[in-house]
């Protein structure tokens, strides 16, 4: 009898431990508003599932230690593993580490480099970044015209150069400009101030300084458009004259714009873009099929839909 309770003790906890997940997780960087929200949407989703743990680790922006973490995660036999790459252009390496080990691996929010190589039981979770530089500046070039302007000059706000999504996002800007729609515009100055609001209050500050005059800032996030609409309050610019737009509509964003200082955002669902990247590892590690490429819409966000974005960030 005795054995045979053992027995049934020993199937359930065999039986626990083969529905159990552990995914160990690579952020870039904790010390960013949006991959916050990001990295709380995965943790709040895994508390919902039952057996799944997270393993999450801070890269702290370097590539190395990414790397050693990717490498750490499978040594100590996760289930699967989840990277917000620190350089898009370093994942080729992080991918073909985990298909030799045999770990299935999913990426997300930033697109790596070998996206359309990914091998098999990997994949990417995001938003399409060609929608996010697209509809922030669609959006400033029609209020340009609204505002009368027939000529008009911008200046264009760059994140980390080696970061595919500042790539995008620039060309976007770019692309939307060619067209004869906007054609009106000019860039007059265009530089990078890596995702940060404090390097965006210096850029723009140092352009404030230097005589540059410009009818729009077009940033390729928030935190950057922030840092702007700061410099320019310090310089006594009336934000009524100026137009500003970001992308993410993180919470700080919003509360720019109901303000009144921020024009334009770009709704980057970061819950959804965690718990997609969560349910896309849990499913390659059971040997289920998933899409290489899992897109969550981006969407426009004004002054006049802003209700509807509030609570979503």
């Amino acid at each position: 009898m005795k054995k045979l309770i053992l027995s049934a003790a020993f199937s359930a906890l065999m039986a626990t431990s083969a529905l159990a997940e552990n995914i160990g997780v690579s952020m870039a960087q904790f010390d960013d508003n949006f991959l916050t929200v990001l990295r709380n949407g995965m943790i709040d989703h895994a508390k919902t599932l039952e057996g799944v743990t997270l393993q999450v680790e801070d890269a702290q922006n370097d590539v190395a230690k990414q790397q050693s973490q990717i490498q750490n995660f499978i040594a100590s036999g996760v289930s699967a593993i989840i990277v917000n790459p620190v350089d898009t252009d370093a994942t080729a390496a992080m991918s073909k580490i985990a298909a030799e080990a045999g770990i299935p691996l999913v990426y997300v929010n930033r697109q790596p480099v070998n996206v359309n190589e990914l091998p098999e039981k990997q994949a990417f979770v995001a938003s399409n970044e060609v929608e996010s530089g697209t509809l922030e500046t669609k959006e400033i070039c029609r209020l340009l015209k609204e505002a009368g302007k027939t000529e008009a000059k911008i200046v264009v706000m760059m994140g980390e150069l080696s970061n595919q999504a500042a790539r995008q996002r620039t060309q976007d800007i770019h692309d939307v400009i060619a067209t004869p729609e906007c054609s009106f515009i000019k860039i007059v100055e265009e530089q990078t101030a890596n995702w940060s609001r404090t390097q965006g209050t210096d850029l723009v500050s140092n352009w404030l300084s230097a005589g540059i005059q410009f009818d729009a800032v077009v940033a390729n996030n928030d935190e950057m458009a922030i840092g702007a609409i700061q410099a320019m309050k310090a310089a006594g610019i009336d934000m009524k004259t100026m137009l500003v737009g970001g992308v993410d509509a993180t919470r700080d964003a919003l509360a720019v714009m109901a303000a009144g200082d921020l024009d334009v955002t770009v709704f980057q669902n970061a819950v959804g873009q965690g718990s997609g990247s969560v349910d896309a590892a849990l499913k390659l590690a059971k040997g289920e099929k998933v899409d290489q490429k899992v897109f969550v819409p981006f969407e426009l966000v004004t002054p006049s839909n802003l209700a509807t974005y509030q609570s979503k960030n």
